[in-house]
């Protein structure tokens, strides 16, 4: 009987995790919903900043989503280590965007 059960929750848990292609489009997703792609150059330059400039850490981030996105479109799979590197790469551009006041805490 345990043997049967624990084949359910293995079943119930592969049904649950998203595939690495799912996972990168829903940490694109994510990133573009988080990140204030819409605001004015005027506005993400409005001063100099030791931690970089705005603008162009936002086209930067916007450069490896869009190569993402259409990699995913091209059928690319990619791995743990694509997801780990996009993940930290926005966490580090909305860090900076949070020293340079361009976003708030919340």
């Amino acid at each position: 009987m345990s043997s049967n059960k624990s084949n359910k929750s293995r079943k119930l848990n592969q049904l649950d995790k998203p595939d690495t292609r799912e996972a990168m489009q829903r940490l694109i997703t994510q990133i573009r919903e988080t990140l204030p792609f819409h605001l004015p150059k005027e506005e993400l330059c409005s001063g100099c900043s030791r931690h970089g400039c705005a603008y162009k850490l936002l086209a930067y981030i916007d450069d490896e989503l869009c190569d993402w996105e259409m990699r995913l479109d091209h059928g690319e799979i990619p791995t743990f280590g694509d997801i780990q590197q996009l993940t930290k790469v926005s966490m580090k551009v909305h860090k900076a965007l949070l020293k340079t006041g361009v976003i708030n805490k919340q």
